[in-house]
């Protein structure tokens, strides 16, 4: 009688404790106790069984897996599902996973037909929001954050979606335009996501240290594959065809198009122009942490780091995210970091002596002049925009098509291809965004501690993103329906950003 009662009360413990806690909490719990007391048993024979209980589980599905789908494959999907696990864990996982994939494979697709082909970027989007969703509904979220500039950010994508339908009335609605859109949305939420998800300072530091050996293994990428023979760097290349890359000499990407002018760096990135505005985020967070009293890396491993990233983005021939680069460096200097000014000019100074630079100055000074031929077809871009954005003025033409037979959608500045597809509301809900962003760092910058670890990140991430507008002045990868993972870089590295300034908001209430 007693042992039924005392079996009966364990089990409504375990019942309620389920209802509380879930029942796939609890069955983990469990399980991994009797686990622990079988490999701690003092019985030998318990112990063996035990292990070679543990041995057949992992073993039997991971031999079943490659026995199925090969070496390569099954290797493949091994890795994915433990990544897969690790990201259903943590959304601050998830994110880390989702910013190696917006530097390393930014276009990789999974060899399937769904319609589309759905992307490593797509899936890690989908996955991180239904993590965060998850927690937040379950309570495990603890309230939700809409410091500034969370309101602009909703205005934003509501006009985004206001222009999309609005523009459906004169370009049909295509499969391929649909999935681009909901990813440049969810591209752009992912600031919402950061700002939740980023509590403390510690939560901070997984996100910068993947940007920057994301960033650094990207430039490192670029750099061996330039200077490898042009043959063994398109075969290499063209080893990505397996997640849908392209393939063949078109991997190889010249200044003009003309293989007789010198090879730009590309990496992963396909777009050397989009490899550079990659550059400039990491670039510039990792100069910060190089500067900085408490950095999250040794100094000289970051000073490698840098030279590393600085070589990568003068082969890349991108004059946009040059001028961007150093815009957010001279940014640096001037609010924080003064010694960088000096090193910047320095690094100026050298490469206009050397000789392997003289090709890129040369390059740089034509377009300042207007005179090659990729300066003089963006002036022609500029124009046909503008005539575009004259005759819908207010909330543009959509993102699938034009309404006039003479006009065009696409334009080598991320402002004038905001103004075509959402008008001059889109354009000025966009900059006003931004514009808070950067008035609520200059409030508060005075007050971020020189000895905290939170220091670099706060300065860093800020004047990544003023040298990021700087750049797309001149080039449209950070609203691209093409590019969606240049979206999803410049709102995350603004929900740092947001995050940071939060974080020092707070320490200057605790009167730290």
């Amino acid at each position: 009688m007693v042992s039924l009662w005392t079996c009966g009360t364990m089990g409504r413990k375990f019942f309620s404790l389920g209802g509380t806690l879930g029942w796939g909490m609890i069955w983990e719990r469990f399980s991994w106790e009797y686990v622990q007391r079988g490999l701690y048993h003092r019985q030998k024979w318990v112990r063996a069984l035990t292990l070679l209980g543990l041995c057949l589980a992992f073993g039997l599905p991971v031999g079943a897996i490659i026995g199925l789908l090969g070496g390569l494959y099954g290797s493949v999907t091994l890795v994915a599902l433990a990544v897969g696990y690790l990201m259903l864990r943590s959304p601050l996982v998830s994110l880390v996973v989702l910013i190696g994939i917006i530097c390393l494979l930014p276009f990789a697709a999974l060899p399937v037909d769904i319609g589309f082909s759905p992307t490593l970027l797509d899936l890690a989007l989908v996955v991180t929001f239904f993590v965060w969703l998850g927690r937040l509904v379950t309570g495990r979220e603890r309230g939700f954050i809409a410091t500034s500039p969370t309101l602009g950010v909703v205005i934003f994508i509501l006009l985004a979606i206001f222009s999309f339908v609005a523009g459906l009335g004169h370009a049909p609605l295509t499969a391929n335009v649909l999935r681009h859109f909901v990813e440049i949305l969810l591209s752009i939420s992912i600031f919402i996501l950061v700002i939740n998800v980023v509590r403390k300072e510690r939560d901070l530091y997984p996100l910068v240290l993947a940007l920057i050996l994301a960033g650094l293994a990207e430039a490192l990428i670029g750099v061996v594959l330039y200077v490898l023979p042009k043959d063994l760097s398109v075969r290499l290349l063209s080893l990505l065809r397996v997640v849908r890359y392209p393939a063949g000499s078109q991997v190889l990407r010249y200044v003009e198009d003309n293989p007789e002018l010198p090879l730009r760096a590309v990496a992963t990135s396909i777009d050397p122009n989009v490899l550079g505005g990659l550059l400039i985020f990491t670039t510039t967070i990792t100069a910060a942490q190089a500067l900085a009293a408490k950095p999250l890396l040794p100094r000289k491993w970051l000073v490698l780091i840098l030279v590393t990233m600085g070589l990568c983005m003068v082969l890349t021939f991108s004059r946009g995210a040059f001028v961007g680069l150093f815009v957010a460096l001279l940014f640096l200097g001037l609010v924080r970091y003064r010694r960088i000014l000096w090193l910047s000019l320095a690094a100026l100074a050298v490469m206009a002596v050397l000789p392997p630079a003289q090709a890129y100055v040369q390059h740089f000074i034509e377009g300042l002049r207007g005179q090659d031929l990729a300066t003089q077809m963006r002036f022609g871009e500029y124009k046909d925009a503008l005539i575009l954005i004259s005759r819908y003025p207010w909330f543009g033409v959509g993102f699938a098509g034009t309404p006039d037979i003479d006009t065009y959608l696409g334009v080598s500045s991320v402002y004038l291809l905001i103004a075509e597809e959402m008008g001059v509301v889109g354009l000025v809900a966009f900059l006003g965004t931004l514009a808070a962003f950067l008035v609520s760092f200059f409030q508060v910058r005075r007050h971020c501690s020189t000895d905290s670890r939170l220091e670099p990140i706060f300065f860093g991430t800020c004047a990544a993103v003023a040298g990021a507008m700087v750049g797309g002045a001149v080039d449209h990868y950070l609203f691209n329906l093409d590019f969606p993972h240049a979206a999803a870089l410049l709102w995350l590295t603004v929900g740092i950003g947001t995050a940071s300034i939060r974080l020092v908001r707070e320490r200057i209430g605790r009167g730290d």
